[in-house]
């Protein structure tokens, strides 16, 4: 089997329904049964954890009809699902529609434009309040004035809470209530701002501009989903850096949850450019599937579309990372490390080092799209292998630590692409000391970022590789 691309996914399924309609009305809906079939033999051909669950052992049942008992003990294919996992298992994902995910694979998402985290209250009631991280341009947030910095509280009048902030921040429209915070305290402001959310495609680009910095030219990139049918932007931004003379390049990926590992080889062969064909990653799958499947990954030189790569040969690079940092994301961290000097400027990553790929109710090995059962649009993104890179170095299962730490103030967090912004700045100062650095900040009191719009992408932070 020839792999084409591997992307970055995160999405939790919740449906509790026990059938489905195809929209031709003469086919029949698939019973739970099928469905419940279709899953565990995914798992039990694919499954990178395979050997912690007995169940999936090839002889664990004597025929289909004892597997079918065993299957009939779960009231739904979530269920099943849920216990077949391994118990280090964070990342594996059912979904019940399927469309929605490929959609998504482009970029395509229904979106309002405010891209925000959530963060609990210091009081520890549960309450929660939302700051805004960035504004997509020509969007709904964009045309009603939001801008990074903003904070809100409540979504319909409601209060934000740990428990009710996927509900109230699922559907296409609602109005968020504004707030202040000075680092303690969360104020209401009376101010309310209605938000609608339309089909957007995300450059995921989102900033690429040169600093002049004490003389020299350094190569700025916030870049927020590994989207390759985006690669040729990608490109295009080293081509511009490479025509500027940088020297130094800071790559922002504290928002970026993952996506094409094919671009996170090529944006690692774009910064550098000297390791053509040398070991990028190497794969790690089950026992019965590593010899036939497992391939290794090398830099290359062209880009998805053909295109040469824009390389700059550089031999060190800083990368700004948060929690919300993961899968392709650390593999660009993980996979340049062997060879160039890597500097890590913010907080630890996520610790998404597996990859899945999209299995269709189809016939195995291939679980093929074109030959999906038709009564139903369920499929799933199981962990099907694990990446190491060119020194072995994987199960970082606690993130990879920086090596300059600092925490963004929600309180004051400044403006991307400034140079007086605080993780930039922190990240400037390593390649441009100043006699007198502002100081790091680390909040006074302890704040917990719990979630992000990001977390309703259905693309966020599994790692897919497509057959």
């Amino acid at each position: 089997m020839k792999k084409r691309s591997i992307l970055a996914l995160l999405f939790l399924a919740t449906l509790f329904t026990s059938c489905f309609e195809d929209n031709d009305d003469n086919l029949q809906m698939a019973t739970v049964l099928e469905i419940q079939d279709f899953i565990y033999r995914g798992l039990n051909y694919y499954y990178l954890y395979k050997g912690e669950t007995p169940e999936l052992a090839n002889d664990a049942f004597a025929n289909q009809e004892d597997l079918n008992g065993f299957l009939d003990n779960f009231e739904s294919p979530e269920t099943l699902f849920d216990y077949l996992l391994a118990p280090q298992d964070r990342f594996s994902i059912l979904v019940d529609d399927y469309i929605s995910l490929e959609n998504s694979l482009s970029g395509v998402s229904e979106n309002n434009g405010m891209e925000y985290g959530l963060v609990l209250y210091p009081d520890g009631s549960g309450r929660v309040f939302g700051y805004v991280r960035y504004v997509l341009p020509n969007s709904d947030a964009s045309a009603a004035g939001l801008e990074r910095g903003v904070i809100f509280n409540t979504v319909d009048g409601v209060q934000l809470t740990e428990n009710n902030l996927s509900q109230l921040l699922s559907p296409t429209s609602y109005t968020i209530g504004l707030a202040t915070f000075n680092g303690q305290d969360i104020q209401p402001t009376g101010q309310s701002v209605p938000l609608i959310k339309e089909q957007y495609t995300e450059n995921p680009v989102y900033i690429a501009k040169t600093l002049n910095v004490s003389g020299r030219k350094i190569g700025y990139l916030m870049y927020n989903a590994f989207t390759r049918s985006f690669d040729p932007q990608l490109n295009a931004a080293f081509a511009q850096f490479k025509a500027d003379g940088v020297t130094d390049v800071i790559l922002d990926l504290r928002y970026n949850g993952g996506g094409s590992v094919e671009t996170a080889k090529d944006l690692s062969s774009m910064v550098t450019g000297q390791f053509t064909d040398q070991l990028f990653y190497s794969e790690i799958w089950n026992d019965d599937r590593q010899e036939n499947f497992a391939e290794d990954a090398f830099f290359d030189n062209r880009i998805s579309t053909g295109e040469a790569i824009n390389s700059l040969n550089l031999t060190q690079v800083y990368i700004i990372t948060t929690q919300r940092t993961a899968s392709a994301s650390e593999l660009v961290l993980n996979g340049l490390d062997p060879y160039i000097g890597v500097t890590q400027v913010g907080t630890t990553t996520t610790g998404k080092f597996q990859a899945s790929f999209i299995l269709y109710d189809a016939p195995a090995p291939g679980f093929a799209r074109d030959l999906a059962n038709p009564t139903h649009t369920y499929a799933m993104l199981p962990l099907v292998f694990k990446t190491a890179n060119a020194n072995g170095v994987t199960d970082f299962i606690n993130g990879l630590p920086p090596d300059v730490v600092i925490s963004e103030d929600y309180s004051n967090l400044g403006t991307l692409g400034d140079t007086e912004e605080p993780l930039l700045a922190a990240t400037l100062n390593q390649i441009v000391p100043t006699p007198s650095p502002a100081p790091l900040w680390k909040p006074s009191i302890p704040l917990e970022e719990i979630s992000c719009s990001n977390a309703l992408d259905p693309l966020d932070g599994i790692m897919i590789a497509e057959q």
